[in-house]
């Protein structure tokens, strides 16, 4: 068969669902493949949205993600998405195409070696020079990017390579059993947790994947031991569990930090060096660290766990709660609830302020009042990022979709898109900021099409707010960082979208559930209040700090 047909063909095998992207000339037999395929060929305005919807679609589901686009300023425009995708452990392909290799007559006319420009951005990053070489080739790099650690994987197919003829078979999928944890690392967890006083779980972004929710909870009600997690560990536990104290949103001096303080043992569990550290380990400092996660830890000058317990997440709580059984330790958490009941009290301060532009306590406590356990919150980058990390409970995993890696600006509304193309029986609620929001605000028009039902809250304060925030906290002048915006209502109509202003801090929720009642894609325009920043996130920590 056509070569691009067996391309397809194999991509069908390993169960691809969409193809997100922008196709050029270079890609025309793939897209003729595509059309006769049962995969969805999603059309989107710009290559890095979709790779963006790619990545997230394997955050959310654990398989690849699969994105197009053509040689050149197509594919470097995936550049952002891979690595978004690479240092957020998302598995995602990208496929480009390329002129004939065999025989070329263009010269260098729009050639990057965007193999090479790739290799340090993904896992695997490959030219096929022969149709035959398709299926293994394709079978390796799904399996590349799912396996621990998953990231981003990249296939150049050259358009004579892909209308070449090919007599080459399909490989046979099996599924691969992740390793699990030795009884002997088991046992040393056992006894670092028989000698520990103040023990403590840090759940990071490793255990947000791979099924681990349940028995991370199950462990935590047979011991007690108290949780806190970083922001892309989120809703691994519900955070309205009894056992569990805060998100740490800040890389230190936050309330939840003083739980690490306390702490004499800390089971970090599915910890990523590439996510802003929950804590800096130090020498001779009296605690025990244990790294428990699918991969051994990347040491560093911070990181250096004591402990190591390698294999799969889930299995390793389930051998650690069955070793442990009904037995009694002389543990005490006492300190740890009191930072617990802290953080609690925190979260409610001004979480009912009535004062107008809106206040991030009160926009985050009302976006939380609106969704449901299972429903999704998608955020872009921004200072507001840290509001809903320290105050908005999540309830479920991978609820809220949060980047704490690469941290880019743009991708909240794509990544809510896919979100809801994958739930659609949840609500999905983009939030982003208006800076982030215009990097990829062409995507409306894609949702649009898609016929999703879809909110987006624009957080608008007319500048970068988190940039601002340093700024004024490091004492330089005011400058070099405010923009002007268009009329989002008119924005939002201008793509089949409708558009809400929002004009008073009571009018959020009955705007937002409004919107979540009619269907379709609704833009709801929120001016906010960035004094907050300094005044709690600056002046009331290192206050609090002093003070202790």
């Amino acid at each position: 068969m056509k070569a691009s047909d067996l391309f397809v063909r194999a991509l069908e095998n390993q169960g691809v669902e969409y193809v997100f992207g922008i196709p050029g000339e270079e890609n025309l037999d793939v897209l003729e493949s595509l059309r006769t395929s049962n995969i969805q060929l999603v059309v989107t305005r710009h290559e890095q949205a979709a790779g963006f919807m790619a990545a997230t679609y394997g955050r959310l589901t654990g398989k690849t993600g699969v994105c197009i686009s053509t040689l050149g300023p197509g594919a470097t425009n995936f550049a952002t998405s891979a690595a978004y995708a690479q240092l957020g452990a998302m598995p995602m392909m990208m496929i480009t195409g390329q002129k004939p290799i065999l025989s070329s007559k263009q010269g260098r006319f729009q050639i990057v070696d965007i193999v090479q420009m790739m290799k340090p951005m993904t896992k695997y990053a490959e030219q096929i020079t022969h149709g035959n070489r398709i299926p293994t080739m394709l079978h390796e790099a799904f399996r590349i990017a799912e396996q621990e650690r998953p990231g981003a994987v990249h296939i150049e197919l050259p358009e004579d390579i892909a209308r070449e003829d090919t007599t080459a078979q399909l490989m046979k999928d099996h599924p691969v059993r992740r390793p699990i944890a030795e009884q002997k690392a088991i046992a040393e967890l056992i006894d670092a947790l028989a000698q520990a006083k103040h023990p403590l779980i840090v759940v990071g972004t490793g255990a947000n994947r791979k099924r681990v929710s349940n028995m991370l909870t199950q462990f935590v009600e047979q011991t007690g031991i108290p949780v806190i997690s970083t922001q892309m560990g989120k809703g691994v536990i519900d955070e309205t569990h009894a056992g569990y104290i805060g998100t740490a949103a800040l890389s230190a001096t936050d309330y939840v930090h003083r739980a690490i303080d306390i702490a004499d043992l800390i089971i970090n569990i599915g910890h990523d060096v590439i996510e802003k550290p929950p804590f800096f380990m130090k020498h001779d400092d009296g605690k025990t660290v244990v790294h428990l996660n699918f991969k051994p830890a990347d040491i560093d000058e911070v990181y250096f766990p004591h402990v190591e317990v390698v294999g799969d997440i889930a299995n390793a709580l389930w051998q650690t709660k069955e070793a442990l059984g009904e037995e009694k330790y002389n543990w005490d958490f006492e300190g740890l609830y009191a930072v617990r009941d802290l953080v609690r009290e925190k979260i409610l301060e001004k979480a009912d302020d009535g004062s107008f532009p809106i206040k991030p306590q009160r926009y985050v406590a009302d976006i939380r009042k609106v969704m449901d356990k299972e429903d999704i919150l998608a955020l872009d980058n921004g200072m507001y990022k840290l509001w809903f990390a320290r105050n908005y409970q999540a309830m479920a995993p991978n609820t809220v979709l949060v980047d704490n890696a690469l941290a880019t600006m743009g991708a909240g509304l794509p990544s809510a898109m896919m979100a809801k193309m994958v739930h659609p029986d949840r609500k999905v609620l983009a939030v982003v900021g208006d800076g982030g929001f215009m990097m990829n605000s062409q995507e409306l028009e894609t949702a649009v099409r898609l016929g999703l039902d879809l909110v987006v809250v624009i957080l608008n304060n007319s500048t970068y707010g988190m940039i601002k925030w340093k700024q004024e906290a490091d004492n330089f002048d005011d400058f070099g960082l405010d923009f002007g915006n268009p009329d989002f209502v008119k924005y939002a109509e201008s793509y089949g979208a409708t558009g809400h202003n929002v004009e008073s801090a009571d009018a959020l929720i009955p705007t937002l559930e409004q919107a979540f009642a009619a269907g379709g894609v609704h833009i709801v325009n929120v001016p906010i209040d960035d004094s907050e920043h300094i005044a709690v996130l600056t002046k009331e920590l290192q206050a609090e700090n002093n003070t202790n």
